[in-house]
């Protein structure tokens, strides 16, 4: 008897040996069904570029997906750079595959002459006075820079070496004749070469310094690593006038440039050494100088320290100046922001920050400008009497726009409201070309009035863009058009407001997005684009925004697709899929709000979970997971489970009062912050069938400084940390959870070994778990093959665990475990 047993047991082992062993070994690509693929392959609609006047669109077409083979080329990853070893570029990007020009008035269309082929362009921009466009072209071995003549339609390539693209953007117009751009200084061949021996240990020291910077990937881990960015970010400027090169200053690693209006001066920004093995290279040290054209500096504005001891925490900010710029309103007056609270937000002051200026030939002295009560963001220029200030506090929510007169330095308050509220948001002030060719605030009613342009709308029927004008004065604003209810219409461009001509983007859920001329005074609208519906799969589909409550009262809204044919209440409750992303909230009152329309045509992406409606699912896509502060002396994580909880039960309770779900067969997924929402709830509820969680992060101890909004550390609240990670709780998910993860994940915290440990501790402990890992894909998936792929495991694990389950059997209650 003792010996049977035996017998059989070791019979059982072997074949589970063989079970994990296939599952293990099954790696080769596979398809999802051929309406998902389908869906995934259509050719994407072309993006669309108008110049200011409205008299030329440039459209821009791109290919699908990239294969995994380009994918899987040579790329260093250093200084928080993924780098293409052999042209000097980032290694991972989207090209645009074909451009073509059409004349608005006429309606005629214009192929482009000279195009290199094949087409893989980028960074395509228009000149000042829009009469040419420039794009960079990228092959294996080299970049380059080529303009397009809209009079000829005829593109040429007017650089001699090959650009260098790494650091600090590509290049950017001096005037319509004259482009500023960086070439390689070496051939890609002299790059150092790897040392079999190394020629000492790599040693890492801090003497006493804090510094609490997030988990960042690709950082410098070697001198070695040093040499190799050294090499490759090194670029000599040029100034490009009618094709004729002349370089500006030496060699040097080039973060930032920026062209004052008069175009006598620029602000540069070199990268310097050492290079930090702890941010990425935006935050080295580096020198900020005025120089002239010719390259020769004129005035040194800062030499800033490594941004590693920078102070962590929401609006701390480097105890030193930053946010360098031109006053977009004169010649050449240079503007920056200094704290006055050492860089600490916490610190009782009456003033946080100070804004200062300096004026060529900076021989003066700078002079103070204005300061803010919250922190300083940005400023929009006017005019002599007229500049529009952004400031804020992240940890509390908050923003403000002030109106500053720089005439007489006074700070006065516009707007202040949450961040959170997304109805009092006005939008964004609609600016003009002055006499420098720059953007500035817009003005009318002789000056007294500006004008805001809001492309989302968010209001109580749902999200209705609209253009306003704000008054100065009385501090009111007035609704100049609207999207009409029904469909979503958004304002691209005021072409000319004192004739009432707008640029706009109009959809429905039947029609697909296309771009009117809209003339409001003869109330009128020329259609100028007619791209057609790419999903013919998607027929028939019903899309329905659903609004419910939650237990303690708080408003949500989702949006519900179904599949052809259904009828509630006349066909049996459907399986389904919901998809979500928690957001934190202060207010209960702005957590309430309606996001979003019903009225937006369904374009697909690769991480959508609405392919999965034609596989006879409901699909609650957006189902809003809003995280409220429990009272004023709490923070929204700390109440973070119960809340998703409450969310998730609502959302479900919904679905099954409407006849649409069905209670027993239900599933939730998310992808970053969506995933660690989704192993949450698996570990904690007993809600769903199963779960997919896309390159999440699982193990808070593993991002010990903050993560998404919370800014406290691991050490300040160990308990917090420990109780939001579903990593804890691995014991209890016995719910079938599929984890899927780019090997290449380079997002702050979403390190692969977040999935890969979750997996080994859920299968530790009999859960029921497959972990997919895609080669070469980072945080967003971006292989065909890969993302074929990730369609075809998800459609298996909702077929299986869901769609096809048992309902007789029981739901994993993770409280029984």
């Amino acid at each position: 008897m003792q010996t049977r047993r035996i017998v059989t047991l070791t019979l059982a082992f072997f074949l589970l040996i063989i079970r994990v062993s296939v599952a293990q070994t099954d790696g080769s690509y596979k398809m999802p069904p051929k309406e998902i693929a389908d869906m995934l392959l259509a050719k994407p609609t072309p993006n669309v570029s108008i110049d200011e006047k409205a008299q030329w669109m440039l459209f821009m077409q791109s290919n699908s997906y990239p294969s995994v083979e380009e994918l899987a080329r040579p790329e260093l990853r250093i200084a928080g750079m993924r780098i293409n070893p052999s042209n000097f570029a980032p290694s991972r990007q989207n090209f645009i595959n074909d451009i073509y020009l059409e004349e608005i008035s006429s309606g005629k269309e214009y192929r482009i002459a000279g195009l290199p082929s094949p087409l893989s362009a980028g960074s395509i921009s228009w000149s000042p006075n829009e009469k040419k466009i420039a794009f960079t072209q990228t092959t294996r071995d080299r970049v380059d820079l080529y303009v397009v003549d809209i009079a000829t339609k005829k593109a040429v390539k007017i650089n001699k070496e090959p650009l260098n693209v790494l650091v600090g953007g590509s290049y950017q117009w001096y005037d319509d004749n004259t482009l500023l751009y960086r070439v390689i200084t070496k051939p890609a061949s002299a790059a150092p070469k790897k040392p079999v021996m190394p020629k000492g240990v790599t040693v890492q020291e801090n003497t006493g310094k804090a510094i609490p910077r997030p988990t960042y990937e690709d950082l410098i881990k070697s001198p070695f690593d040093e040499e190799l960015f050294d090499f490759y970010a090194t670029a000599q400027l040029v100034k490009n006038t009618n094709g004729v090169e002349t370089k500006l200053g030496a060699p040097a690693i080039y973060s930032g440039i920026n062209i004052s209006p008069d175009k006598k001066y620029m602000i540069i920004r070199k990268l310097k050494k050492p290079f930090s093995y702890a941010v990425p290279a935006q935050g080295f040290a580096s020198v900020v100088t005025v120089n002239d054209m010719s390259g020769k500096m004129i005035k040194l504005l800062a030499d800033l320290p490594s941004s590693e001891t920078a102070p962590s925490g929401n609006d701390n900010v480097a105890n030193v100046s930053r946010s360098f710029d031109w006053r977009d309103d004169e010649p050449a007056t240079v503007t920056w922001c200094q704290p006055l609270d050492s860089g600490l937000i916490k610190k009782d002051v009456a003033y946080h920050d100070a804004v200062y200026e300096w004026k060529a030939p900076f021989t003066g002295e700078p002079t103070e400008l204005f300061k803010t009560k919250m922190r300083f963001r940005n400023i929009t220029w006017g005019n002599s009497t007229l500049a529009l200030v952004n400031e804020g506090l992240t940890g509390k929510q908050t923003t403000q726009l002030d109106r500053f007169d720089p005439s007489t330095g006074k700070l006065d308050i516009l707007i202040t409201r949450n961040t959170t509220d997304a109805y009092s948001n006005p939008g964004f002030p609609v600016t003009e070309k002055n006499k420098w060719g720059r953007d500035v605030v817009r003005t009318i009613d002789n000056g007294n009035k500006i004008l805001f342009n809001n492309p989302t709308g968010s209001s109580p029927k749902g999200d209705l863009p609209f253009l306003a004008s704000f008054d100065l004065n009385k501090k009111e604003q007035s609704i100049q058009w609207r999207s009409d209810e029904g469909y979503f219409e958004s304002v691209v461009r005021v072409v000319d407001f004192d004739k009432g001509i707008l640029l706009t983007r109009r959809e429905s859920e039947k029609e697909m997005p296309n771009y009117f001329l809209r003339d409001l005074k003869n109330k009128n609208a020329t259609k100028l684009t007619s791209f057609k519906n790419p999903y013919p799969q998607l027929d028939g589909v019903v899309k329905e925004k659903i609004h419910y409550q939650r237990a303690d009262g708080v408003n949500m809204t989702g949006e519900l697709y179904l599949p052809k044919g259904f009828t509630p209440g006349k066909d049996k409750p459907l399986p389904v899929l919901i998809w979500a992303y928690p957001a934190e909230y202060n207010s209960a009152k702005d957590a309430a709000q309606v996001r979003g329309s019903e009225h937006r045509f369904t374009l697909i992406n690769w991480g959508s979970p609405i392919f999965y409606v034609t596989q006879g699912f409901a699909v609650l896509n957006n189902a809003e997971m809003p995280i409220v502060s429990p009272d004023k002396n709490k923070r929204p994580n700390d109440d973070f489970v119960n809340q998703l909880t409450m969310n998730a039960e609502a959302a479900i309770n919904k679905l099954v009062e409407m006849g649409v779900g069905d209670r027993d067969r239900m599933s939730v997924g998310g992808h970053s912050y969506g995933a660690f929402m989704t192993a949450n709830l698996l570990a904690h509820t007993n809600l769903f069938r199963a779960g997919i969680a896309r390159s999440g992060a699982y193990n808070r101890t593993l991002t010990p400084f903050g993560f998404q909004n919370e800014d406290r550390m691991y050490w300040d609240d160990p308990k917090l940390y420990y109780d939001m990670s579903p990593f804890s709780f691995a014991n209890k998910i016995k719910t079938p959870i599929l984890l899927i993860h780019g090997d290449a994940d380079d997002n702050t915290g979403t390190y692969p070994i977040q999935s890969e440990r979750m997996f080994n501790a859920i299968k530790g402990f009999g859960g029921t778990v497959r972990y997919v890992s895609l080669p070469y894909e980072a945080h967003g998936y971006r292989g065909k093959e890969n993302i074929l792929q990730m369609l075809y495991e998800q459609n298996q694990w909702l077929d299986k665990y869901v769609k096809n389950v048992d309902k007789n059997e029981p739901k994993k209650d993770p409280k029984a475990f």
